[in-house]
């Protein structure tokens, strides 16, 4: 029962956010510092995380596939198709989960708790609008640069390795990734991240706007955020990919 009542709280909360603000030149206001606070201070963690990744894969990939039969291109492809497939969205969507879910979590949580909510409501005008869809919409137009960001950083991991080892030559490297590229598979991870972004910040305004009680309180919401929309997250894609990829 505890599932249909938090669906219903949940659908409730967005009928109010998804309506046209009370005050829109505050929306435009706040929308770039949430641009900046959800999106780019997300950057570092995502060029640290793909970078190593994309070196990690390909060391992975050519020490486990040596063998004669296999065409050199093959660590490349791999690693590409790895990176634009499933890393990128999927993967840096969960890790951002616990990163961007969090911080709305605890934002939120901490001004329900505070009664800063209660005192946004007493003025007349739709806290779940005006504090909500900033977030939202911030970070649905960051992810896929965040997502194609961390594409070409991955890529270059593996390019740092060829360059860097003898693991890899570049010119195989580059063959790989080069070899048979299907477009679509951008568009693919792009769309994923978009329903991706839009459930870890939803899902985390959720938690945070419904936590009632103490600083323990805001601390479970943020708990129950990041693991909802990582589980959710990984549901969708499933549907996701069937949908696209059947």
């Amino acid at each position: 029962m505890n599932i249909v009542k938090d669906i219903g709280l949940y659908s409730l909360l967005m009928y109010r956010v998804f309506v046209k603000p009370d005050r829109g030149r505050m929306f435009w206001k706040q929308l770039p510092k949430e641009l900046e606070k959800l999106g780019l201070a997300s950057l570092p963690i995502v060029i640290i995380i793909s970078i190593f990744i994309g070196a990690i894969m390909t060391i992975q990939t050519k020490l486990n596939t040596e063998n004669p039969l296999l065409p050199t291109y093959s660590t490349g492809l791999v690693t590409r198709d790895t990176l634009l497939l499933e890393f990128s969205s999927t993967i840096m969507c969960l890790i951002l989960a616990g990163k961007v879910g969090s911080n709305i979590a605890s934002e939120i949580g901490t001004m329900r708790i505070t009664e800063q909510i209660d005192a946004i409501e007493i003025m007349g005008i739709n806290s779940a609008n005006y504090l909500i869809l900033p977030k939202i919409t911030a970070f649905v137009l960051m992810m896929p640069f965040l997502v194609i960001f961390s594409m070409a950083i991955g890529l270059t991991g593996g390019y740092l390795v060829g360059a860097f080892s003898d693991i890899i030559t570049t010119a195989d490297y580059l063959l790989g990734i080069q070899y048979a590229f299907i477009p679509y598979y951008v568009f693919y991870s792009v769309v994923k991240s978009l329903v991706f972004a839009f459930l870890i910040s939803s899902v985390a305004a959720y938690y945070g706007y419904n936590a009632y009680g103490g600083a323990l309180d805001v601390g479970k919401a943020s708990t129950n955020a990041v693991v909802n929309s990582s589980i959710l997250i990984l549901f969708f894609n499933l549907l996701v990919t069937n949908l696209m990829l059947n």
